[in-house]
């Protein structure tokens, strides 16, 4: 298996009782990441998505004696590792998995589900307190790296925060950036062909309208679907009205509302809102939509062209920075606007602080790319904020310029 963040973290619990969950969309790795951990732990590998391991786990018996029949016995003082993948498709199964958590303390559970929404109906009430939830995306920009197996950009991309200075010089790792920017992080993509990328980009998206969405809806509302996620794809980034949607793709603004909430459901959008100390208000404006991967986006505006040619590049670097937030695990991103229009793009909303993160697609800053920045400055009280840049690296009072990786955010 090519590394992945998380495996590790998953590993670490393997002495842990409770119900271990990865979600994420497919074919982002859930079943390869299960498959190590099972060759890693022993124990049973179950494939949910064939349909005869069904009356394996459809009873809590049923599951006990496929376990002893693989090896399992009561009184044994290490665990038995279970490994259940797609658990999701089967409604009555986090119930079982409930029983065999409350009356075999000594099997530990592995499970991973494609739909968020499904399985947030199905466990939040049956493994209350008994399970942890881990999402896996398309491979990050450093996971990226490991999948090239270019050491070179490795060993630049551990070293880069040592750098200070203007106009650097970034090597390896820009070509490569350029790349990912272009054909995203899906690890199927990342390891194909650049004649073959295209390809397998549809390959994924012709699966995913056929185990997810149809899941959730007709066929006919599958095909509205398409035509919403198309002009998301045209507007990725940008704030979305309901209506103004629902007139270009023929829907009505309650199909519209239904299916972006889908589409988040399903990993292939995010949605930020906008930054109020009053939260009421964030509730009612218009929020900006994002794709989770800009391969997928690309996809469907079947635009694969190099940066130096796009109009849109500098949105694609901006959904970079927003999409490695979120795969380093921080939540509760929105941006900023005031009366005169001057925006930040990001802003880490803390709770007790908020943290800005300008971001510009260029190598040279001009002062008017602080304007955000400074406005917001003006209107709260921050410890620290960014600039994230191609060729700056410096701190410069609370703001620091950076590239855009390393970001080293704290939570706290």
């Amino acid at each position: 298996m090519k590394k992945r963040k998380i495996f590790d973290e998953l590993l670490r619990e393997k002495d842990n009782h409770k119900v271990s969950i990865i979600i994420g969309a497919r074919q982002v790795g859930k079943t390869t990441v299960l498959r190590a951990l099972h060759e890693k732990l022993s124990g049973l590998f179950l494939d949910l998505d064939v349909l005869e391991n069904f009356e394996k786990v459809s009873t809590f018996s049923n599951l006990v004696n496929t376990l002893k029949l693989n090896g399992y016995r009561e009184k044994q003082k290490e665990f038995f590792y279970l490994f259940l993948d797609e658990f999701q498709r089967y409604e009555d199964l986090s119930i079982v998995m409930k029983n065999v958590y409350d009356n075999r303390p000594n099997v530990k559970i592995y499970a991973s589900g494609s739909s968020s929404l499904k399985i947030k109906e199905r466990v939040q009430e049956s493994l209350a307190g008994r399970k942890r939830i881990h999402h896996l995306y398309p491979v990050d920009f450093e996971e990226f790296l490991w999948f090239k197996g270019n050491k070179e950009a490795i060993k630049q991309f551990n070293n880069i925060n040592l750098l200070e200075g203007d106009n650097l010089e970034l090597g390896t790792l820009r070509s490569l950036l350029e790349e990912y920017l272009v054909y995203g992080g899906y690890p199927e993509v990342v390891l194909s062909q650049e004649d073959k990328k295209a390809e397998v980009l549809k390959s994924i998206f012709d699966l995913y309208v056929k185990k997810e969405l149809v899941g959730y809806l007709r066929f006919g509302k599958v095909l509205g679907v398409k035509k919403l996620v198309e002009y998301l794809a045209i507007n990725n980034g940008q704030k979305i009205k309901y209506e103004e949607a629902g007139e270009k793709c023929s829907l009505r603004q309650y199909d519209v509302k239904e299916y972006l909430e889908i589409l988040k459901e399903t990993f292939l959008l995010t949605e930020v809102r906008p930054f109020f100390t009053n939260k009421n208000r964030e509730l009612v404006k218009i929020p900006k939509v994002y794709f989770m991967d800009n391969g997928v986006r690309n996809f469907f505006i079947n635009n694969f062209n190099k940066l130096s040619i796009r109009k849109d590049s500098g949105f694609l670097f901006e959904a970079f920075v927003l999409q490695e937030l979120i795969k380093s695990g921080l939540d509760n991103i929105k941006f900023w606007q005031d009366k005169q229009r001057h925006e930040v793009d990001f802003v880490l909303d803390l709770i007790s602080r908020q943290i800005p993160i300008e971001v510009k697609f260029k190598s040279r800053l001009k002062h008017e790319d602080f304007n955000g920045l400074d406005s917001f400055l003006e209107n709260y009280d921050v410890r620290e904020l960014y600039l994230i840049n191609f060729g700056v690296q410096r701190n410069s009072g609370k703001t620091r310029i950076r590239l855009p990786f390393n970001l080293n955010i704290s939570r706290k």
